[in-house]
């Protein structure tokens, strides 16, 4: 089944309406009680990020739509026809908001590289569950560690237009050699799934979505091609340089119209994988690799004495 996010949602996040989109859909397709719902699933379904999925859970869960089982997850609730589909989501802080406040501060080098919990709780004024949530997101996403008895500590970041060329140019070398490997093969139903983000993305959601959402869609897609190579070495690598790059990325996010470019072009390479020309996908990925090296840099640039804001 095909989900799709209506794009209105302009810059309040879309957590909220997932919430009432998702107990909809579970009503309106009779899943059964008890069955189990995973974040990656629904992260899958609806082209979001797991993080953006964990929080529909979790938001779920207050509601009674779900019931959380310790160390087995999310199954659906026997009483979710009882419960109105059209009540508000649970009062809460703008979470997404505040981790673009972290982002923002740790790439402008206001925070230390090795922080408190207690000392993020007062800075930004957040419960010990919020900063939880949050540090599971930002520890996933690979910008933050747990240190050894206490604290945490912040990976290494890209953080000029220069080291970011850099890590395209070196992802211009690995990612097209990732296809013309012997025992490349992506499934179809992984092309299925990419076609629907990014078309969604060329119809218009590349104006609405948040940044997180539409840069963790720019990272399937490359990391599920590298994935697909057979050869671990380069999804290795790949992912390395994404974590690094991730917040330089949200600053390049001003213009959002190169995303309809390079959606079009994922299309583009989607097909032609489809049809079995992999030499000639490898060939259209450097060119589309090429165009992000000219593009990408000088709008970072132009970005980086903007703040950082969840767009």
């Amino acid at each position: 089944m095909n989900f799709q996010i209506p794009h209105g949602r302009a810059r309040r996040g879309i957590v909220p309406e997932l919430v009432l989109r998702v107990h909809r859909t579970l009503l309106e397709r009779a899943v059964p009680p008890g069955s189990h719902i995973t974040a990656q699933a629904l992260a899958d379904q609806f082209a979001v990020s797991r993080w953006t999925a964990s929080e529909v859970l979790s938001q779920l869960a207050q509601r009674g739509v779900v019931v959380h089982a310790e160390n087995r997850g999310y199954y659906l609730s026997a009483r979710i026809a009882d419960i109105p589909v059209d009540r508000d989501p649970p009062a809460g802080r703008d979470l997404n908001a505040i981790y673009f406040k972290i982002a923002e501060d740790r790439l402008s080098g206001k925070l230390e590289e090795s922080v408190t919990e207690s000392f993020l709780k007062q800075r930004y004024d957040l419960t010990a569950a919020d900063l939880s949530s949050l540090l599971n997101r930002i520890a996933a996403e690979g910008w933050i560690e747990p240190r050894a008895g206490y604290g945490w500590t912040f990976s290494q970041i890209l953080r000029t237009p220069q080291t970011l060329e850099q890590s395209y140019r070196f992802r211009l070398l690995i990612e097209p050699a990732a296809l013309l490997e012997p025992g490349f093969h992506l499934r179809g139903e992984t092309i299925r799934k990419l076609r629907i983000a990014h078309e969604d993305i060329v119809a218009g959601a590349a104006d609405t979505l948040p940044a997180d959402v539409l840069y963790e869609r720019g990272v399937a897609f490359h990391e599920s091609l590298a994935e697909a190579s057979g050869n671990p070495f380069f999804l290795d690598a790949l992912r390395r340089i994404n974590r690094l790059r991730r917040l330089l990325i949200y600053r390049s996010m001003v213009d959002r119209r190169r995303f309809y470019e390079q959606s079009a072009e994922h299309l583009l390479i989607l097909e032609l994988l489809e049809d079995g020309n992999i030499r000639g996908a490898s060939e259209a990925l450097r060119a589309h690799l090429e165009e992000v090296i000219r593009k990408v840099p000088p709008k970072v640039q132009d970005a980086l004495d903007r703040p950082l804001k969840p767009a």
